[in-house]
């Protein structure tokens, strides 16, 4: 009999094999098709804030078992493909309407009901993209997440029942005049580490720490490309002068991670014009957030993934352009940046 890895044992369980789906969705929104890392990454979360650990649970059990009631792909739902973007919604409603973005205040019973039907919408988000993108081999990333979060925290402005705090405004142009700011070993390292966290929403570089190791259980090559990521992104950002706190609050470096984890080795196989191509889309997401932040401020609205997102999705697209240097994997054979690597060496000894 085969031997079945730890980290699969219960994906096929009558019992717990839901609780597996979960937390493979909660790790899948850093590209890990893995329970034990979902597992870390909302231990790191909890460390941080109860309240945020209940809402990122929360979250990605409604959309994971909307996907079940509606008789989604049984692979997808096992893989937590339906849960990502649930989890991250919820826990970006319960930041954007606490007073104390740093932890995030219990949510009342309107906003709970209103987190469910946002997380339900995510899963029918997702199938919607994948007719939209799935003949270009193209996933739909987190633009579920994005989207519905746009519309929901955008429609809290019409009602009095759920609070909306002051954290819903991007940074304006004019909070960037005055001379250049003073760098500190803190701007790298909070800029380093909050980047990480705020994937999740977390200010708290701890939990930044927390969510890499999660990550480096799965795939050593995904930790370093997540870790390569926040850091150009914020050496880049101090390079330009950008503003001080932004840099240290991990802003500038979030999307830049997602960015590294996709291009470099989860749906490009991970060689040396990959890994090229992987750092010019790093710095350009780096602008890219910065840029879509000004584009937002009179709207209201976060810039959230979406800066990751655009650029992934353009770098995605122009993958026949490059056939020659760069070789995709298709989404849904794409697993680790190691396990990709492998099995490409592998087809060229056939």
């Amino acid at each position: 009999m085969a031997r079945v890895a730890l980290h699969d044992r219960f994906r096929e369980h009558p019992v717990w094999g839901f609780g597996d789906w979960v937390l493979r969705g909660i790790a899948q929104v850093v590209f890990q098709n893995n329970p034990i890392t979902g597992a870390l990454i909302l231990a790191g979360i909890f460390y941080n804030s109860w309240i945020y650990g209940l809402a990122c649970l929360f979250g990605t059990i409604i959309s994971t078992a909307t996907a079940v009631l509606f008789k989604a792909d049984k692979g997808l739902i096992k893989d937590g493909l339906f849960g990502f973007n649930g989890a991250l919604v919820a826990v970006a409603l319960v930041a954007y309407t606490s007073p104390n973005f740093t932890t995030g205040n219990m949510p009342n019973l309107h906003l709970w009901l209103y987190i469910v039907l946002c997380a339900v919408f995510t899963s029918v988000i997702l199938p919607a993209f994948g007719a939209l993108l799935g003949p270009h081999k193209v996933p739909a990333l987190t633009m579920p997440f994005v989207l519905a979060t746009w519309f929901f925290l955008g429609a809290l402005l019409q009602f009095t029942t759920i609070d909306v705090s002051n954290a819903i405004k991007p940074t304006s142009p004019a909070d960037f005049t005055g001379p250049r700011p003073e760098y500190g070993w803190l701007t790298w390292f909070h800029g380093m580490t909050m980047g990480i966290s705020e994937i999740f929403f977390q200010d708290n570089w701890m939990t930044g720490i927390i969510i890499l190791l999660a990550i480096a259980v799965n795939t050593r090559l995904g930790a370093l490309m997540a870790l390569m990521g926040t850091t150009l992104a914020a050496g880049s950002a101090i390079f330009y002068g950008a503003h001080e706190e932004a840099i240290r609050d991990g802003l500038f470096g979030y999307n830049a991670a997602l960015t590294a984890m996709a291009l470099g080795g989860v749906f490009y196989v991970l060689n040396l014009p990959c890994l090229v191509y992987t750092i010019i889309g790093i710095l350009v997401t780096t602008r890219v957030w910065a840029s879509l932040g000004i584009f937002l401020e009179p709207t209201g609205m976060p810039v959230l993934t979406s800066a990751f997102v655009f650029v992934t999705w353009l770098m995605l697209l122009a993958k026949p352009g490059f056939s020659r240097s760069l070789i995709p994997v298709a989404p849904g054979d794409a697993t680790t940046p190691e396990e990709n690597l492998a099995r490409h060496r592998a087809s060229q000894k056939r």
